[in-house]
């Protein structure tokens, strides 16, 4: 198939993972910050394939496992609270569990939540139910901000008063330098991800290589993509360097999409928001502005903060922040599986422990 076959061909693969064994000399931690990245690594075996002094770390690229527990708590207890309210919601969101249900069981007991695939299909919701309140459960990186801001624009170009969105995206560039600031992972370079990097750009990162020496390279999606940028980030790391550079240029520019970085400036101001595992990350969220306030779901309706507690026995957080593998945690593969899913990062079609257990038996 063209354009998709000749960053499969195992032929060059096999060399290019030849020419990493090659120049690679010592140890290093490599981080891919995307869950897509992490199900093509796991998918085509290349964390198998690569020497073993390439340690290749799974961090916080789901924004699905990202989300608090008392985020999570938070939009199910008002789901209970306001059966009247209309929930519009991606559908990785429903089978998430909370402490005590879910999106999924709320449905089940008459709550009115539905997934969309776009979050302009809430306005239709909102158009075709003008007596009913609309709420947004918008999730996402700088991939879904432009859009749900794009829906609270056109919302608001059409005098729509009964939508509403509660803003939970998550910024990608604050999340990374969070981690090297922890002091936990050993991270030397960075797979940063491809669909983020096409919004903000390339340059985004620059503070990562100028601050920290921690090199970079954005990267796509299939196996070749991924292994050419690994042996990037190794040449860089042999050599000393500490560089932004990026192998996905069919998609990813160094300024990024100039549009949806003003659209998401126009509707949106940043603002600390907790991530699951991490903690609170200041100036890693997005607030909707004042000038937007009618239709910011907290502003709008009383949604109190939920309770952050964790599944018992669930090592999410960990997983998340690269300090384990997904095998480490004694619930996966048990207690914890795809089909019955105790913590986010098994929930999601982006999740760590989804990829690991989906792609378990894969050996190169």
């Amino acid at each position: 198939m063209k354009y998709l076959d000749e960053y499969r061909a195992r032929e060059q693969a096999q060399g290019i993972l030849g020419r990493i064994r090659e120049i690679s000399k010592r140890p290093v931690n490599i981080m891919e910050i995307c869950g897509t990245h992490t199900h093509a690594i796991s998918r085509y075996g290349i964390r198998q394939a690569l020497p073993p002094n390439i340690r290749l770390i799974s961090g916080p690229g789901c924004p699905v496992c990202v989300t608090s527990a008392g985020d999570i708590n938070r939009i199910i207890a008002f789901s209970r609270a306001r059966p009247d309210v209309i929930i519009a919601t991606f559908g990785d969101m429903l089978r998430v569990p909370g402490s005590n249900s879910s999106l999924q069981e709320e449905r089940a007991a008459g709550g009115d939540i539905r997934v969309v695939y776009s979050p302009l299909n809430a306005l239709d919701f909102a158009r075709t139910n003008p007596e009913k309140e609309v709420v947004i459960y918008a999730v996402g990186f700088e991939t879904t901000a432009p859009t749900v801001a794009a829906t609270i624009l056109q919302a608001h170009t059409e005098a729509i008063k009964n939508l509403s969105v509660l803003s939970l995206h998550k910024l990608t560039p604050p999340a990374m330098k969070a981690l090297l600031d922890s002091g936990g992972a050993v991270i030397d370079g960075f797979i940063c991800p491809g669909h983020v990097t096409a919004i903000i750009g390339a340059k985004a990162y620059g503070f990562l290589a100028d601050d920290y020496h921690a090199a970079c390279v954005v990267a796509g999606f299939e196996p070749l993509d991924a292994i050419f940028g690994i042996y990037m980030l190794i040449s860089q790391l042999e050599a000393g360097r500490a560089e932004i550079e990026i192998q996905y240029d069919r998609v990813v520019t160094w300024d990024g999409n100039r549009r949806a970085q003003a659209i998401i400036a126009e509707v949106y101001e940043p603002c600390d928001s907790t991530w699951r595992g991490v903690g609170m990350i200041p100036g890693s969220g997005l607030a909707i502005r004042q000038a937007y306030a009618q239709y910011d779901a907290l502003r709008r309706f009383e949604i109190p903060a939920g309770d952050e507690t964790e599944p018992a026995g669930c090592r999410c957080g960990e997983v998340l922040k690269g300090m384990i593998a997904p095998p480490e945690c004694p619930l996966f593969g048990r207690a914890c599986n795809t089909e019955r899913p105790v913590g986010p990062c098994m929930v999601s079609s982006e999740g760590t422990c989804a990829a690991y257990y989906k792609y378990r038996s894969i050996t190169v």
